[in-house]
């Protein structure tokens, strides 16, 4: 996913930072399903920092906004 890449690499080894639905373009729901992957396989360059912010869509709670850290690499 280059878009996810692109916001990741911009960031310092260390730095905290937000990913969100919107700036990937995808619902909610697709968001939520990624991030879920993303948790069970350790991310993509970065760990979760947070609690997840969850958006409620028809009585259902999607995630949509997620704080991460920076996965300093090693050297």
């Amino acid at each position: 996913m280059a878009l996810l890449e692109d916001i990741v690499n911009k960031q310092k080894d260390g730095a905290q930072f937000v990913i969100s639905a919107q700036m990937l373009h995808l619902d909610p729901e697709e968001f939520d399903t990624l991030v879920n992957m993303w948790l069970e396989d350790g991310g993509l360059g970065f760990e979760l920092s947070g609690v997840p912010h969850r958006k409620c869509i028809d009585g259902e709670f999607f995630i949509d906004r997620i704080t991460v850290r920076r996965v300093i690499a090693p050297k």
